[in-house]
């Protein structure tokens, strides 16, 4: 019932100006987000890896109107890339990008401008020894970012994909992209969508999930799956098995500060566990997304804004 307020929340202004001008980042952002610095993102990776588990970076940032802040987002994941390199880190770290970040929203050539910038990452990314996975938004960006995402391929065919189990279309494109050497994050879905276009009940969500995660796992590609419900990471596991699937043939994924000790069971179990780090100044919408998916995390959320006034 609090996933569509929250997530309207996201988009007001007034709330966004309250929680960035309070000090409540020490208590639920940070337990999310590491920092907004490259130096923070790459020491909490070093910190993962040392831990056996592999790790997936976002620069936070999307729906940019501004050429010039979507080449800034470039340059923030040149520099990251190279800083994973030089610490060593890229074998067991990559990155995530957002196309709606690097010029996907432009008014004019915003998909042009988008694959040529990122295609730009994708080639710093290959240079650091590791590899790119495009984030999937909402359903109005789907179309176009499987479009990018195939003409990426052609030059750069280890780059990832996202699918969002709570659209209707998620099944089909799944069969589409479970092909060798495809790599596919599945996801629920963390967006504000029209019934016309995803489903709506959670019990609905999770059947989707189920579905989708039998056409990856029967494929030939390399399913990543993105999930903190131990319902499917249970179902995933016992599927990968009826498949003779060995890990290391598909991973799990998981976000930073959600079930650590998960994340660490899996992988002292020969699981491949991969981490998604978010981190940089415009943490307030992926927060917010963060707290539709888990509502339980409001009320702590709350009390720490009114202990901080």
């Amino acid at each position: 019932m609090l996933r569509r307020p929250i997530l309207l929340l996201a988009k007001s202004d007034v709330v966004k100006n309250l929680v960035s001008t309070m000090p409540v980042s020490s208590g639920i952002v940070t337990s999310h987000v590491p920092g907004e610095t490259t130096d923070s993102a790459v020491d909490a990776t070093a910190r993962l890896i040392d831990g056996g588990l592999f790790v997936t970076l976002d620069f936070l940032g999307e729906d940019t109107l501004d050429a010039a802040q979507a080449e800034a987002t470039v340059a923030a994941y040149k520099d990251l890339l190279a800083e994973l390199g030089r610490r060593g880190l890229a074998s067991k770290a990559e990155v995530s990008v957002k196309l709606s970040a690097v010029g996907q929203a432009l008014p004019e050539n915003g998909e042009k401008v988008a694959l040529e910038n990122a295609r730009e990452i994708c080639r710093a990314a290959r240079n650091a020894g590791t590899t790119v996975t495009l984030d999937m938004e909402d359903h109005t960006t789907t179309d176009s970012t499987l479009g990018i995402l195939r003409e990426l391929r052609k030059d750069f065919p280890e780059t990832g994909a996202v699918l969002q189990a709570m659209l209707h279309r998620t099944e089909a494109d799944c069969r589409s992209l479970a092909y060798d050497g495809s790599r596919v994050r599945l996801c629920k879905g963390a967006y504000h969508e029209p019934e016309a276009v995803a489903f709506q009940d959670k019990l609905d969500i999770d059947k989707s999930y189920v579905r989708c995660l039998k056409v990856l796992l029967a494929g030939q590609g390399y399913p990543m799956i993105a999930s903190h419900d131990p319902r499917m990471i249970q179902i995933a596991s016992s599927l990968a098995s009826r498949h003779g699937r060995r890990p290391g043939t598909y991973e799990f994924q998981m976000l930073y500060g959600i079930r650590p000790d998960e994340q660490k069971r899996l992988a002292k179990a020969g699981e491949t566990v991969r981490v998604y780090i978010p981190y940089g100044q415009e943490w307030y919408g992926y927060l917010m997304r963060r707290l539709a998916e888990r509502p339980q995390n409001l009320t702590f959320f709350l009390r720490s804004l009114v202990s901080k006034k």
